[in-house]
């Protein structure tokens, strides 16, 4: 284990993150709204903890795998606790505990909170919270490597953050992937917030809410979330850009090469089509007898389907108000979530593909024994190593589920809220049903659920592994001390 290189790697982490915290101080100056003396006490202890970190030098810059896991799962862990100080110092947080959830939601785009009044919070510390949205979406450590001197060995980093089975390196040098990732984000970024502000809205409400839709976070600036605007254009805009960075962004690239036929045949881009449109239709004649009509109901299933499966978390109904089909429907989008490589959450679509696939070639052997057939997804094959730690990364999963839920159900909670909370924390999506619905939030949650909670967002963020490794004793050993 790599100490030096893990300490220095977290420091820079810090100093980074206090960087991105002038931009909501600049926000709390011109809007004189007080919370700029809470960023500048959070600037000068961050950067400050980071540059004692920074100053370690290792004698071996390169990262092994176990060194880039460890970095990312203390990065995110320390992220939060330091992403919260904001928070702490503007008063409106009732605990430290609240501002570690609110930030570990923020950073890791789950978008759950525990605010029972956000209008009334300073714009500085509503940008703060939406900024984390935007950073987290890409990855922190995505853009250390953006900004970070050339290093074949930050691949390991770019494994052990990015979403998906296995990330792809859209050219062969791992900093230009990550600058090129980057502006893809910054340009679609940009353009939402154009389009926005287009629409109608306001330039801070813009920029909070493209925020959150590029991270696909869920956070608001109202309390009714996006319902509370009541503009169908604004919904549209949405709607369709939540749908768009739930897709793989190594796909915008191929697409920017002009290679239109592979992106059109990716065989994980049509399914989460399909899956989209067929949750869609369901949904809409579900719930056409609430809103009197399909109109509506196709307005509020399509805003609130690409929501759920890019594990956005924006509202524009009250889904827990509608029949049980359709909200079965949204459970099962919160577990699939949305393409490998993007910046949504849940159980990736391409992992059930690889699972289906495998399926069915088992059971095709009970008929052709002798047959071999691999597992091949948009015409490349699936060795043999992805499929088992895809079923694996399944297997984690429901530990996680299972005792996430066990912990949680001491606070006395119904079965549905208490289910639905952890599925959501797990999957970063947010809103989850019951007393965690879309009209509820967070805060009647114990301060020992709100850890765990917090917990399972930064796992299910970092699929698993990365935490993982911090609890085993083998990865600490001095023998491994390099």
């Amino acid at each position: 284990m790599n100490y030096r290189l893990i300490i220095r790697s977290i420091g820079n982490v810090l100093r980074i993150e206090a960087i991105f915290m002038l931009f909501p101080l600049v926000v709390a100056l011109i809007n004189s709204d007080n919370s700029h003396w809470a960023f500048l006490w959070s600037i000068l202890i961050t950067f400050g903890a980071g540059t004692l970190l920074a100053f370690i030098k290792p004698k071996d810059k390169n990262f092994r795998t176990r060194d880039a896991f460890v970095v990312a799962g203390l990065s995110w862990i320390l992220l939060s606790i330091f992403g919260a100080l904001p928070f702490y110092f503007s008063g409106y947080f009732s605990s430290f505990i609240d501002c570690v959830f609110e930030t570990a939601s923020g950073f890791t785009t789950t978008g759950s909170t525990i605010l029972t009044n956000i209008e009334v919070l300073p714009k500085g510390i509503l940008f703060w919270r939406n900024f984390t949205h935007w950073i987290g979406g890409m990855g922190i450590l995505m853009f250390f490597m953006a900004v970070a001197p050339t290093n074949a060995s930050l691949v390991n980093l770019l494994r052990a953050e990015s979403t998906g089975p296995s990330p792809d390196k859209v050219v062969p040098k791992i900093r230009e992937t990550a600058r090129i990732m980057y502006m893809i984000y910054l340009a679609m970024t940009v353009l939402l917030i154009i389009l926005l502000l287009i629409a109608g809205q306001p330039l801070f409400d813009a920029f909070i809410n493209a925020f959150a839709t590029a991270g696909t976070g869920g956070f608001s600036s109202m309390n009714a979330s996006i319902g509370a605007y009541n503009n169908i254009a604004v919904e549209i805009i949405i709607t369709v850009f939540m749908f768009l960075f739930g897709i793989n962004f190594s796909l915008y690239f191929v697409l920017l090469d002009k290679k239109f036929i592979k992106f059109f045949k990716d065989t994980e881009l049509k399914v989460y089509l399909g899956v989209v449109i067929a949750a869609i239709l369901i949904i809409t004649f579900n719930i056409s007898g609430i809103y009197g009509g399909i109109d509506k109901a196709l307005r509020y299933s399509s805003f609130q389907v690409s929501s759920i499966i890019s594990s956005t978390g924006f509202a524009t109904a009250d889904f827990n108000l509608w029949p049980t089909l359709s909200k079965t429907i949204l459970v099962l989008l919160m577990f699939s979530g949305c393409c490998a490589g993007s910046t949504g959450g849940g159980i990736k679509i391409v992992r059930f593909i690889i699972l289906f696939k495998a399926a069915k070639i088992e059971v095709g052997k009970i008929f052709h024994p002798g047959r071999v057939k691999s597992v091949t997804i948009s015409g490349k094959k699936v060795n043999d190593e992805t499929v088992s730690k895809t079923a694996l990364f399944f297997f984690i999963y429901l530990m996680f589920l299972f005792v996430s839920v066990v912990l949680i159900s001491i606070d006395g909670k119904d079965i549905v809220s208490s289910t639905t909370a952890v599925i959501s924390s797990l999957s970063n999506i947010g809103p989850g049903l019951g007393d965690v619905g879309p009209a509820g939030n967070f805060s009647s949650f114990s301060p020992f659920s709100k850890i765990v909670l917090s917990f399972c967002m930064i796992a299910g963020r970092l699929e698993f592994y990365p935490i993982l490794v911090l609890f085993a004793p083998s990865v600490w050993k001095k023998s491994l001390i390099k």
